[in-house]
């Protein structure tokens, strides 16, 4: 398609050509600012390296992304987008375009395994956390996640030690990624219009990956933080004997008080590694 498919009249356009309306239930906005388009996709990603898109939509973001990437594999959930995408994108090459929900992908049969590869998505807040842990505890060689989240969510991303956003995916996030903010996009932008702004912001690798370590690492940290209001004893007591927990606190010198959210990574290390 040989229109710029991030404007208005021209996604009103397609949206009527084949009867569609955004749905609800997959949180479908789609941006209609080719400025804010072009800058998501020339951030993202390079001519030497596939990128990964999550949730194409209509192609908006599809469509620039092909410019600026080697190529691009688009999962899409909506059956009733895949015509349209294929019409779309039936004279571009480097696009493909895969009818799957990204949480029943299997990497390790994806053609792109074994690359070097960029991930780009906007993605609707129902399915932030879960599609990034999955990015996350994946053995995909990613060198670069480049996402659109609701500004809320970007915060917690962000947030540090005894923060009120601070979380189990504030600190694995921490320890894994240096987390870039790369700009604000105001919620006039999409079509149809959300309630609230958001947020492009960028995840580039800190360190070389351990999966295995990683997956009992991170399985501590979730442990940890999940009850909030409880402190770290109670949320592990269930998981290690109250001789190993008496122990961990007597090698660290935790206090009997401390939670979760009062620890950083750093810390979160030293604890796994006498649990361990």
């Amino acid at each position: 398609m040989s229109d710029i498919i991030a404007t208005p009249k021209v996604t009103r356009e397609i949206l009527d050509r084949y009867g569609l309306k955004a749905q609800k239930k997959y949180g479908q906005n789609f941006l209609i600012d080719a400025n804010i388009v072009t800058k998501i996709a020339s951030q993202s990603s390079d001519k030497e390296h596939l990128t990964l898109e999550i949730g194409p939509g209509i192609g908006s973001l599809t469509q620039m992304l092909a410019r600026y990437a080697k190529e691009v594999v688009a999962y899409e959930i909506d059956p009733k987008l895949i015509p349209l995408l294929k019409d779309n994108f039936k004279d571009v090459s480097n696009i493909h375009i895969i009818h799957e929900d990204f949480m029943d992908v299997d990497f390790k049969k994806a053609f792109y395994a074994n690359k070097q590869i960029n991930v780009c998505a906007n993605l609707p807040y129902y399915v932030t956390t879960p599609i990034l842990f999955k990015l996350f505890e994946s053995n995909l060689d990613i060198l670069k996640i480049t996402v659109m989240v609701q500004k809320e969510v970007a915060d917690r991303f962000k947030a540090k030690v005894k923060d009120s956003d601070y979380n189990a995916l504030s600190l694995i996030v921490n320890y894994l990624y240096d987390v870039k903010t790369v700009m604000q996009v105001p919620s006039s932008v999409f079509y149809p219009r959300p309630k609230v702004d958001s947020t492009v912001i960028s995840f580039i690798p800190k360190r070389q990956r351990d999966f295995n370590y990683e997956k009992a690492f991170f399985a501590l940290v979730k442990r940890a933080f999940a009850k909030r209001r409880k402190t770290l004893y109670n949320n592990l007591k269930d998981y290690y004997s109250k001789d190993k927990l008496a122990y961990l606190y007597e090698s660290l010198a935790l206090p009997e008080t401390v939670r979760a959210e009062e620890l950083d990574d750093v810390a979160f290390k030293k604890i796994y590694e006498v649990l361990k």
